[in-house]
C-alpha cells in the first residue's frame, strides 16, 4: 500500500473499521462496564495514545525512509525493553532464565532478518525514519506494561474504549494530512489492504495480545513478538516462492527455545503437593 495510503489515513481507517467490528460485540458489556471505563479514563487514554494511535503512525512514517530490515530489528527490541522498564519502573523480579530466554530468541530474530549474516548489522544506515520507529518501539513497550493496570472490564469493552479514544486522537492529524494534499488512492488493492489491517493486526491481534498480557504478564507476552519475522519468512516461502534456508531453521530453533526457556518454572511445592491434597 506504500504510495497509495498515507500513514495517518491508514492508522485512522484501520481503527475506524476495527471499531465498527468490535462495537456490536462489545455493546452488551458496555452498559455494565461504563462506570469503570469513566473512572479509569486516564489509563485508557494512555493505552490509546501509546499502543494504538501513535505506534502505527510512527511505524508507517518511519517505513517511508527506512528499510524493512531496520524496522524489524528495532521492533525486536520490544521484549527486552518491556523487561528492562518493568525492572526499573515497577520493581519486577527478572530471573536469569528469563533474561537468557529473551536474549536467545533475540539472536534467533537476528538470524532470520540478517539471513544468517549478523555482521550486516554493522552496515545499517540510520536515518530519521529509524528514530521514529525507535520512539514507537519505546511507546509499545510502555503500553505493554500499562496493560497490567488495565481497567477490570470485559476485553471487548476495553477494545471499544481504546479504539474510540485513538480515533479522537488521530482525527486532527488526519485532517492536517488531508489539508496537505495527501489522500488515499482508492483502488481494490488499497481498500483490501485497509480491510486486512483492520481485521487482523488491529481487532483480532489486539484482542489476543491484551488477553495474553493479562494471563502471562507483559514480559512473557511481548516475547512472542519475536515470532513475527519468523512468520514473515515462512509466509514468504509459502506465498512468494522464496526458499527455506538454513538461517530460517536456525532462527526457528533459537526463537522457540528462547520462549520455552523463559517460561515460568513450577516451584517444588507445586510439583510435589503435600500428602492429602487433592
Amino acid at each position: 500500500m506504500a504510495g497509495e495510503v498515507p500513514p495517518v489515513a491508514l492508522s485512522f481507517w484501520r481503527w475506524a473499521l476495527a471499531l465498527v467490528l468490535v462495537t456490536p460485540l462489545a455493546w452488551p458489556h458496555l452498559k455494565r462496564d461504563l462506570p469503570e471505563l469513566k473512572r479509569r479514563w486516564r489509563t485508557l487514554a494512555a493505552l490509546s495514545a501509546l499502543g494504538v494511535a501513535t505506534f502505527g503512525v510512527l511505524l508507517y512514517y518511519g517505513l517511508q525512509t527506512t528499510t524493512a530490515l531496520n524496522s524489524v530489528v528495532m521492533q525486536a527490541a520490544i521484549p527486552p525493553l518491556v523487561m528492562l522498564f518493568g525492572w526499573l519502573g515497577l520493581g519486577d523480579r527478572v530471573g536469569r532464565w528469563q533474561v537468557a530466554g529473551v536474549a536467545l530468541s533475540l539472536v534467533g530474530v537476528l538470524a532470520v532478518v540478517t539471513r544468517g549474516r549478523p555482521w550486516d548489522l554493522l552496515h545499517l544506515g540510520l536515518n530519521p525514519g529509524d528514530g521514529l520507529i525507535l520512539v514507537g518501539v519505546v511507546f509499545y513497550a510502555i503500553y505493554s506494561l500499562v496493560l497490567r493496570r488495565r481497567p477490570q472490564v470485559h476485553a471487548l469493552s476495553l477494545l471499544f474504549a481504546t479504539f474510540a479514544i485513538a480515533l479522537v486522537l488521530l482525527a486532527p492529524l488526519y485532517l492536517i494530512e488531508i489539508a496537505a494534499g495527501r489522500r488515499i488512492v482508492v483502488s481494490p488493492e488499497s481498500l483490501a489492504g485497509i480491510a486486512y489491517v483492520a481485521v487482523f493486526p488491529s481487532f483480532l491481534s489486539y484482542l489476543f495480545y491484551n488477553r495474553g498480557v493479562e494471563l502471562s504478564g507483559a514480559a512473557r507476552a511481548s516475547q512472542y513478538l519475536h515470532v513475527q519475522p519468523l512468520f514473515g519468512a515462512v509466509l514468504a516461502v509459502l506465498l512468494l516462492g522464496e526458499s527455506f534456508r538454513l538461517h530460517h531453521a536456525a532462527g526457528l530453533v533459537l526463537i522457540l527455545a528462547g520462549i520455552l526457556m523463559s517460561a515460568p518454572r513450577p516451584s517444588p511445592a507445586a510439583s510435589h503437593p503435600p500428602t492429602g491434597s487433592p
